[in-house]
């Protein structure tokens, strides 16, 4: 079934979704939003992919739509004033180059490079201003994307933010070493590990310039309000694992719930195919209990004062967010040519990415 009446993409993309696949809770109780902005941003981040030179015109040309990337964006922060979804859409088109940037430096090992856009990475989140003109363009592009970022809240927030993704670094850097090395990480191990590459908090962390405030720690770090961020990006890892599973078997990958279960549980392909998509439908179910505690925390909020109805609008457009991550991020891998690896020419080698030259600098 089409996730829109109306396709969000040029050519009609919203494809049948296989069986092993489905999830008829998120189809039936999870309706798919999209920002009104989505044409407009999808125009921008194109041409922002082109400026900042992240992909070249002619992978641009052929599949920066088709990736759905800003359809990812848009069907999430619902909400957001257009110049906060616009500098998130564009960092979310950053993060899956830097991705493929870090695949492609473990395919063709290249840890000189990949140690060294580590490095410069941390420096450029701690002073973007200073790297915006910096010769290698993921570096640039990752400078002029957080201070956009870095413009619509206080500092609280931005050295909040510089710290998740400190962390985000090292957990791909992580992953770097167990990929060259071959070492597949226990379950409990990939499930730490993925919370950082997967970057949850980030994603999180951004539910608050699209909701127009930084929240308290009070209110972020609430039971009821955690438990609700965590199991949206719990979800989001866990689908992502099901859905690219082949991909990374083709890829030589370690990193994927299911290659875990196979490796440290003895599972076989179908065992933990069954199991990733139990601990997702479970991880479904209990979100729907956490949104309702959510709710209610919300309403605590609203005390009487401005302050207090502010703060619980906030929080009840966060959760509103998250429950629309569900609905984004399960229809983005079944549209976006990122996970068709059928399609590809060679399963292990994306067609979007610039295999040859990434990274070499």
């Amino acid at each position: 079934m089409p996730a829109f009446p109306h396709s969000t993409t040029a050519t009609a993309t919203a494809v049948p979704v296989p069986p092993s696949l489905s999830l008829p809770v998120i189809e039936a109780a999870f309706p798919r939003q999209l920002h009104p902005y989505w044409p407009r941003l999808q125009e921008k981040t194109r041409a922002w992919l082109l400026e900042k030179r992240l992909m070249p015109a002619d992978k641009v040309e052929e599949y920066a739509d088709g990736l759905c990337y800003t359809d990812l964006m848009a069907g999430y922060y619902i909400g957001a004033p257009d110049d906060v979804l616009q500098a998130i859409a564009d960092y979310s088109a950053w993060f899956f180059v830097w991705d493929d940037r870090h695949d492609r430096d473990i395919v063709h090992r290249r840890p000189v490079a990949w140690r060294g856009l580590r490095a410069r990475l941390h420096e450029a989140l701690d002073s973007p201003q200073d790297h915006l003109h910096h010769e290698d363009p993921l570096v640039a592009g990752f400078a002029d994307s957080v201070l956009r970022l870095y413009s619509f809240l206080p500092s609280t927030w931005n050295e909040r933010f510089a710290r998740h993704f400190h962390a985000v670094i090292e957990a791909y850097d992580k992953e770097f070493r167990n990929r060259v090395e071959g070492i597949v990480p226990t379950v409990d191990e990939y499930l730490a590990l993925r919370r950082l590459t997967f970057a949850h908090w980030i994603w999180t962390d951004l539910l608050e310039p699209s909701a127009g405030q930084e929240l308290p720690e009070a209110v972020r770090e609430h039971p009821a309000y955690r438990r609700a961020a965590l199991l949206s990006q719990e979800f989001a890892a866990w689908y992502n694992d099901l859905c690219s599973l082949p991909k990374e078997i083709a890829g030589d990958e370690v990193h994927n719930l299911g290659i875990s279960l196979i490796t440290h549980e003895g599972l076989n392909l179908e065992e933990a195919i069954a199991e990733v998509r139990r601990r997702v439908e479970e991880c479904i179910a209990d979100f729907l209990v956490a949104e309702r505690e959510g709710l209610r925390f919300a309403d605590s909020l609203a005390d009487g004062t401005v302050r207090g109805k502010e703060l619980s609008a906030a929080v009840r457009a966060c959760l509103g967010n998250m429950r629309n991550w569900f609905s984004s991020v399960y229809w983005f891998h079944h549209e976006s040519g990122r996970y068709m690896v059928d399609s590809w020419d060679d399963r292990s080698t994306p067609p979007y990415v610039n295999n040859e030259t990434a990274g070499e600098k």
